[in-house]
Order: C-alpha cells, then structure tokens, then sequence
C-alpha cells in the first residue's frame, strides 16, 4: 500500500515511563499491520510533568500533559500523539481530532499498600495518596474516616512516595499499573461501585491533524468499536457537565450483550457527598445516554458542587 511507503510516522509522547509504553505499544501495533512503515518515537516532557508541587486542578488540569504535543502535531514536528483518554480535555484545539481508540485495559482503580490489603482495612488517620478529585471525593463518602493527602509525580515516583512510608496506601489506574508489568503492587482491585473510573480510564488513544485521510487510514486498524461506544457516552456526558480536571467528575459506560449502560457521578470533596446517575439503551444511543446521565446529574444540583470546587480552587 503506497500509504505505508511515505515519510515516516512520528509519535508525540511524553517521556515518562507509561506514556513511552504507550507510544511503543502503538508503534508495535502499527507496524505489524503496516510492516513496510517506519515508525518514530518523538518524545518530550510536558508542563504538566514539570509542576509536581501543586494540585493538577490548581495549575490548569491534565491539559497541561497534552499542550507541547499537540502543538509537535500542529506545526509538524510530529503525526500523532498518543494519550491515555483518562488525560484528554473535553475542547481540543482547532485542527485536531481523535482519530483512533484502543481496547480498554482494567478500568478499576487500584489499592496499593504495603501493609494493608483493602480500602477496608485502613485504620482512622490512615494516609491514603491521590492526585485525583474525583477518586478524593468517593473516598470521603465512602471511608470519611481516611486522611486523604495529594499525591503528584509518574508511576514510579508515586510508588516510591509510598515505599518510603509518606503514605499508608495510594490509589492508582490499575490499567497503568498492568501495562507496566507492576501488577504485583496491586493490593486490591477497587469495585467499580466504590470508585467509579474517571471517563476513558484504560483506553489508550490516538490524535491527529483534522483532514489528514493518510494517518486516519493507518491507524484505523487500531480502532475498538467497543471501546470508541463507550467512551463517546463518557465523554458526551463530561462535556455536557463542562467537565475538567478541577471538577470531582466520574464516567463509566460499559456494553452487555447489546445493551450500553452508562453512569456519572458528580461528588463533594469537602463532604463526601456525591450525585449518581445511570442510563441505558443501544449502542447507536451512545451521545444520547451520555447527555441523559449529565441532565440527570445537573438536575439533581452537580452544577452547585463543580462551582463550588471552582470556588476553592
């Protein structure tokens, strides 16, 4: 295929370890389907790798790990990039697009410790590590007995915070955790009714230039149709509650024998309080389940609780 024996294909990727795992498990994807294609790895550290002494909410959100690559894509220094969807902002920039999203890895979180194996074994006082405001918000509800502290940094650092005894337990994407063969450092998989995923959690994905029918046609062969349901529901529902990562904001769609049922939560990391929506129908409804279950959550007062945090930011 004459596609494949043009300039070669330059991945934008930020250089820490799970986001080089992603960059090379697209390219080995990529090439064994296109065998002829050479394949780059074009690979930068972004702000939000820099600022590990704040908050993301309080820096500008996870948007801060996407901005020098999509600007590599924008101005040509690269074709696509490869993010974990869990990271992409609702807007993307003019030009740019999703063109491609992979099969979902384990979209629970997980529970790692050294010394206890379950959220329900930590004693009163325990300190439990996140970066994240909405696994911070269903945490209070759920264990408000718990001393939740911020926790920035890659994997590794992360872990090497806990192994250092700054933190009882930390909660991570145990889909990270997989791909980096770390397994073994998960305690417990947390239930899905306990910590509802963040939208996309586990799914790998690729952006491009708008219009650039090449690079569309050799990545379309990574496409899970699955997957690509799922997370338009998520994402649907994130943009119509103006979604972000200063918002405690959780999406979850999962498809059964042809039935999609898609569930948002909205919660209160002051109070623990949290708002819980669900909605089911056909796959084809996917949008329309996703802007259902943000109507529902903005019914039932989610707006109050996102300008609230808004508020303390």
């Amino acid at each position: 295929m004459n596609q494949t024996q043009n300039s070669p294909l330059r991945i934008a990727t930020r250089n820490s370890p799970l986001a080089l795992w992603q960059a090379h498990y697209i390219r080995d994807r990529l090439q064994a389907a296109h065998t002829e294609l050479s394949i780059e790895i074009v690979s930068m550290t972004t702000k939000g790798d820099q600022i590990l002494d704040r908050s993301l909410s309080k820096v500008g959100g996870k948007g801060l790990f996407m901005k020098e690559l999509e600007e590599a894509i924008l101005d040509g220094r690269a074709d696509i990039a490869v993010h974990s969807m869990k990271d992409v902002t609702v807007d993307l920039p003019a030009g740019l697009e999703i063109c491609c999203v992979c099969e979902r890895e384990t979209p629970n979180d997980a529970f790692v410790s050294n010394n206890f194996s379950s959220l329900s074994e930590l004693p009163k006082g325990a300190v439990v590590g996140t970066s994240s405001l909405r696994r911070r918000a269903q945490l209070k509800h759920h264990f408000p007995h718990l001393d939740i502290q911020d926790l920035r940094g890659n994997v590794n650092t992360r872990l090497r915070k806990l192994d250092e005894g700054q933190y009882d337990a930390i909660i991570l994407a145990a889909a990270g955790l997989i791909r980096l063969d770390m397994a073994e450092r998960i305690a417990d998989l947390i239930d899905i009714q306990r910590s509802l995923p963040a939208v996309g959690q586990g799914i790998v994905g690729i952006e491009c230039r708008e219009g650039d029918a090449r690079i569309k046609a050799l990545v379309q062969v990574l496409n899970d149709t699955e997957s690509e349901i799922c997370i338009t529901a998520e994402r649907k529902m994130n943009e119509c509650l103006d979604g972000g990562c200063s918002v405690p904001i959780a999406g979850f769609a999962q498809l059964d024998k042809g039935v999609l049922l898609m569930k948002g939560v909205v919660g209160d990391i002051q109070n623990g309080e949290l708002l819980v929506a669900q909605a089911q129908g056909t796959p084809e409804q996917a949008a329309a389940l996703g802007e259902q279950v943000a109507k529902d959550l903005l019914s039932q007062g989610a707006k109050a609780f996102i300008i609230k945090v808004e508020k303390t930011e």
